[in-house]
């Protein structure tokens, strides 16, 4: 990959300088406005995307006026701004452009329609095992502490012989008369989603991104559009957000990504490359 101009003082085919053809066209595209002051600062589309995070494939298709892959007019104007920054051009007048092609400036769009997928439900509730569980082992911790207190203060004339050799054979049959009820919670192994939700405060919406197949970008806000990270998430490492009632994100490389919400594990197919702007509430991920 060559950097700026060949050591012959020539550019590469598809990277020379546009010529000036005012006969023909009276003021350049967005796209070829970009592209040619990239080319004068002497930088390459790797330059441009390592200054700015706009993925290579955006920046090639910005380029080439194809504004689709921006996902958007507010994404769009955005991309033109960093990448006007970056080669150095006043990103007002191109767009003013953008603008004047497509409609005008756009409004602002509320999050919940963009992402039909994490559109806040109806809330549903499901039963409550983590209270259940705790109610079972206090019952059983109380049952087996009330049956040793009672054995050893019931019988006075072998009263010291029963607490030294009986009350360990008490506690097993106390644990084995326990019944269904209290046994049952307690067979089982949770995994490490089930143990995570405990874990998770209920009152809350916590999020934990993890770069586990690669690098990515990642954006996260909180319900009042407080920025909490903006930054580059490096493969095998990880952040947790968390805020009363929503956390906000858009990763830059979906596919990278694994995500934990309110300690589940989110199962989306996210591809490789794609940009997903996502939206999670304390009753997501939604039981049943």
């Amino acid at each position: 990959m060559s950097i700026g101009n060949s050591p012959d003082g020539n550019f590469p085919e598809d990277e020379r300088p546009f010529e000036d053809d005012r006969d023909a066209e009276q003021f350049l595209s967005i796209g070829r406005a970009l592209k040619q002051a990239r080319i004068e600062a002497g930088l390459s589309v790797d330059d441009v995307t390592n200054a700015t995070r706009v993925r290579i494939a955006i920046v090639h298709a910005i380029e080439q006026d194809d504004f689709a892959p921006c996902g958007g007019d507010v994404y769009a104007r955005g991309h033109i701004r960093t990448l006007a920054r970056a080669v150095h051009l006043d990103p007002a007048p191109l767009l003013a452009r953008y603008d004047a092609e497509h409609g005008g400036r756009p409004a602002p769009t509320p999050a919940a329609p963009l992402f039909e997928a994490e559109r806040i439900r109806p809330e549903r509730r499901g039963p409550n095992w983590t209270a259940a569980m705790v109610a079972a082992i206090v019952a059983v911790i109380g049952f087996v502490g009330f049956t040793v207190v009672k054995g050893s203060g019931g019988d006075e004339d072998g009263s010291k012989t029963q607490v030294a050799e009986g009350s360990k054979p008490t506690a097993s049959k106390t644990a084995s008369s326990a019944g269904p009820e209290t046994t049952k919670p307690a067979d089982p192994k949770p995994d490490p989603s089930e143990s995570a939700i405990a874990a998770a405060p209920q009152d809350k919406v916590t999020v934990q991104v993890s770069a586990a197949d690669g690098r990515s970008w990642i954006s996260a806000k909180d319900h009042n559009g407080r920025m909490l990270f903006d930054g580059l998430l490096k493969q095998g490492e990880s952040k947790t957000f968390q805020d009363n009632s929503k956390i906000n994100l858009i990763l830059g490389d979906a596919g990278a990504i694994q995500l934990y919400v309110n300690g589940k594990k989110i199962e989306d197919d996210f591809q490789p490359g794609a940009v997903e702007r996502l939206t999670y509430t304390k009753g997501d991920p939604q039981v049943g």
